[in-house]
């Protein structure tokens, strides 16, 4: 029986589930649990060093260059550059960093991935996909028959106060 094919996807496995180098965008709370309630388990500086080891939500868990493990909002991180790497990392570290980055070294992303300046200012709408997504939406007198089927009552809520 080969086993080589068998060590290979282990090797990869392994590889691909190694942590990712981050930078924190801004001072930030190292949180217990993927909460904003949750307790806290240590300040975290601008420009400190994590590696992110799981995502959950909006939250992705780390560990810092102390060891402590913990929770930070996603949108706090910078990932590393393409070719970015650790102080000790070997080159073959290097390699497999680069190759789980992907193409364009992105790891995670908001908003669009893929798509240049030009390919944006070229678009055209689908007409057809518009015409299917209208089809999706409530009538005024559906959407009213449906809370009124499930005694809902209209509340007005005033938009929250700005944080200064």
């Amino acid at each position: 029986m080969n086993r080589a094919p068998f060590a290979i996807s282990v090797m990869l496995v392994t590889c691909l589930a190694g942590a990712e180098p981050a930078t924190l965008l801004r001072p930030t709370e190292l949180k217990k649990d993927p909460a904003s309630d949750a307790p806290t388990v240590a300040p975290l500086p601008e420009n400190a060093k994590v590696d992110v080891l799981e995502r959950k939500g909006g939250w992705t868990r780390v560990k810092t260059e102390a060891g402590t493990e913990g929770w930070v909002k996603m949108l706090m991180l910078r990932y590393s550059a393409p070719g970015a790497s650790k102080e000790g990392d070997s080159g073959v570290t290097r390699a497999l960093d680069a190759a789980r980055g992907g193409a364009s070294g992105a790891a995670a992303t908001t908003g669009v991935r893929g798509l240049d300046p030009a390919m944006l200012a070229s678009a055209q709408p689908n007409r057809t996909e518009l015409i299917k997504m209208e089809g999706f939406a409530a009538t005024k007198e559906s959407a009213a028959s449906f809370a009124a089927s499930a005694n809902l009552r209209p509340q007005s809520i005033a938009y929250p106060k700005e944080a200064p």
